[in-house]
């Protein structure tokens, strides 16, 4: 169960945990709405149980400072990609002392838990790309920071009734996921791409799909709303002077 900003209840977390719960596994921040999860309490939750803690970061690495052993991390998944990495790689951190099963047959690679020729290139590519995201993450958060908040408050200032959803504080900082009251967002999608801008209307896993985002969904979000919702993420190479045209174009549209 989600708050309405986008927290897993803690206490229905520990609810779960049963005599044969051998692992949690949690995204660190939310994909669509960019709420970053309380990690830290939810891994002295499964310590305390004695249950492996694996967390998503896919959508946090190259966003947020990470330290496994501060966060009480087990396994942490990663994305080159989305730390401007190359695409078709990723990573797995595994805590030593846990074991895991592999799950491709053959040749002995990787101490026997993955067979198969390694990406070589993809993989050094990764390291480079997580070395640089993490010299420059105080900038280039400070950066989306900016964009992000100055987005927000003029597009809260130009459209009274619009909502906000996710947590303000605890966010990703280049996420904006705004709902539109009364609004269809595929045909809003299609006037921005128009102009050459880029959003969604949910996550880009469930592209083409013509359900209602779960996540609005399990965070109550009203019908008329979760329909008028975009996705907006700003990143390294945006500016001001974008956001800007982003939030006429919006005007355009929806005035």
């Amino acid at each position: 169960m989600l708050t309405k900003i986008g927290f897993i209840s803690l206490d229905e977390l520990k609810d779960s945990i049963r005599n044969d719960t051998v692992l949690i596994s949690i995204m660190f921040a939310n994909n669509e709405i960019g709420t970053i999860q309380p990690i830290k309490e939810i891994s002295k939750i499964a310590k305390e149980s004695n249950v492996i803690f694996h967390t998503d970061c896919v959508q946090a690495i190259g966003n947020v400072k990470i330290n496994v052993d501060e966060l009480g991390i087990d396994l942490l998944s990663m994305s080159a990609h989305k730390f401007y990495g190359p695409k078709g790689v990723g990573a797995l951190y595994v805590r030593n002392g846990i074991d895991f099963a592999k799950i491709q047959d053959g040749g002995h690679q990787e101490r026997n838990k993955r067979a198969g020729t390694e990406n070589v290139a993809g993989i050094v590519g990764l390291g480079k790309a997580i070395e640089l995201a993490n010299n420059n993450l105080e900038n280039y958060n400070s950066k989306l920071l900016k964009l992000r908040n100055y987005f927000i408050r003029e597009i809260t200032s130009k459209f009274k009734n619009v909502k906000i959803n996710g947590d303000l504080k605890q966010r990703l900082p280049g996420n904006v996921n705004i709902s539109f009251p009364n609004t269809d967002a595929e045909e809003v999608l299609l006037k921005l791409d128009s102009q050459g801008i880029c959003a969604s209307a949910g996550s880009a896993c469930s592209s083409g799909s013509s359900e209602p985002s779960h996540v609005l969904t399990a965070i109550g979000l009203d019908k008329n709303l979760v329909g008028g919702s975009l996705r907006i993420t700003f990143g390294e190479q945006n500016n001001i002077d974008e956001v800007k045209f982003l939030i006429n174009v919006l005007e355009r549209i929806l005035g």
